[in-house]
């Protein structure tokens, strides 16, 4: 049964519908792929006049032919009908002249909780199709393979509200928040042509953590895709009024400082307020270090808001993505970055999405992974997918262009 080509209409219509879905299987998508060059088509395997799978499939020019590729797909109704869709798929592969055929399933190969203990059995039936039918398999994999990871980090929204959330946080994630929410951040979403901004702190981490960072016209591209899907978003502070909220409530702790001495000039022996007063003769010592870094910030930047932080957020139906990011580390005790997760997890609970996915983590849990560390302040579980898997349509003349290309080094 021969795969059908959908409108972009139809297969929005579809794709909002199926239970599980990455925004790379989205017309908004396809829109931006199309936008850099790549040849789009979205495919279908139909049975019984309705649609059981489809799939966003894009292909770009390379020697001898072409590269086709379902990124985190295909998506679908009916799971049994995926072995149909990945036969005729080979195909429609061989017919349009492609040489190398990339498939990246976005089916849980298994789950785990949040510090990687495994919480049900690995699904190898999704291994075992595809190379039954003939795809080659990578292999599990850890790390950023190509730069896309299997391991995803997510949360489940869908008993959460505004006022449970914050509780739902871990034992260190809700102190961490609290703390980010006494300094006066705030948070905006930028226009189109403000996206210099996050371009500029996106540059700024991706050299400092070494990897490669977008274009400001591929921002601007997904910007035009994406439309209300997508939120850029800032976290800024001003630290002239950062030092005034430190000056007010030191002041309301000096009073308190005040009290007590006057309390104790009446009950010397008090214990209790022997052992507040020095917790908050402590307090207003750090109050005094505060105030200190925040002079010499305003003589560094002056009065105006200072960018700390910014994240790309994409909203589907189905969850929300946690895409781009990046931070400024001079602004690192400012905890910018919760504020902005407890944001974006507030406004996927306002339009009902029911999952929040924190996108990739190295998958390897013996501490080294900073990137865990901060997704796992939110509480959340991990869930692993298979990976890549090829399929060749010709084989010997991929294996001699791949020959070619190592004796003249390309």
């Amino acid at each position: 049964m021969a795969l059908i080509t959908l409108t972009k209409e139809e297969f929005q219509a579809y794709s909002d519908q199926v239970s599980s879905r990455s925004f790379m299987q989205s017309v908004q998508m396809g829109d931006l792929l199309e936008k850099r060059g790549a040849r789009i088509v979205y495919l279908a395997l139909k049975q019984e006049g309705e649609i059981q799978v489809a799939a966003l499939v894009y292909s770009l020019p390379m020697l001898g032919g072409l590269h086709m590729e379902i990124n985190s797909g295909p998506i679908y109704t009916q799971q049994d009908a995926l072995p149909v869709f990945y036969a005729e798929l080979k195909e429609y592969a061989k017919q349009n002249g492609v040489l190398e055929l990339l498939v990246k399933p976005y089916e849980t190969y298994q789950t785990f909780d949040s510090e990687g203990n495994p919480i049900d059995t690995e699904k190898k039936s999704i291994i075992q199709g595809l190379t039954d039918l003939g795809y080659q398999f990578d292999g599990l994999t850890t790390g950023y393979p190509g730069g896309e990871p299997d391991w995803l980090y997510y949360k489940d929204l869908t008993e959460l509200t505004e006022k449970n959330l914050l509780k739902s946080f871990s034992k260190k994630g809700k102190p961490l928040v609290k703390k980010a929410e006494t300094f006066g951040i705030r948070l905006k979403k930028l226009k189109r042509e403000e996206l210099s901004i996050f371009k500029n702190i996106t540059k700024e981490t991706s050299e400092r953590r070494e990897y490669s960072d977008k274009s400001l016209e591929y921002y601007e591209h997904f910007y035009d895709a994406f439309g209300e899907q997508a939120e850029f978003l800032i976290a800024s502070l001003n630290f002239s009024e950062y030092m005034s909220k430190l000056q007010g409530e030191q002041s309301k702790l000096e009073e308190v400082l005040d009290k007590l001495r006057l309390d104790l000039s009446k009950n010397p022996h008090s214990e209790k307020k022997q052992n507040q007063l020095r917790e908050y003769s402590s307090q207003f010592e750090t109050f005094e270090v505060r105030k200190a870094e925040a002079r010499d910030l305003i003589e560094k930047y002056g009065e105006e808001d200072i960018v700390l932080a910014g994240s790309l957020f994409v909203y589907m139906p189905q969850e929300t993505t946690y895409l781009f990011s990046g931070s400024y580390t001079e602004f690192n005790k400012f905890y910018a970055p919760a504020l902005l997760q407890k944001y974006i997890m507030l406004e996927s609970i306002k339009r009902g999405i029911p999952k929040y996915n924190f996108l990739g983590i190295q998958g390897i849990f013996d501490g080294s992974d900073g990137v865990l560390r901060f997704k796992q302040n939110f509480n959340g579980y991990i869930v692993r997918k298979a990976g890549t898997f090829r399929y060749h349509p010709s084989p010997l003349k991929y294996k001699a262009i791949q020959l070619l290309k190592k004796i003249v080094g390309r």
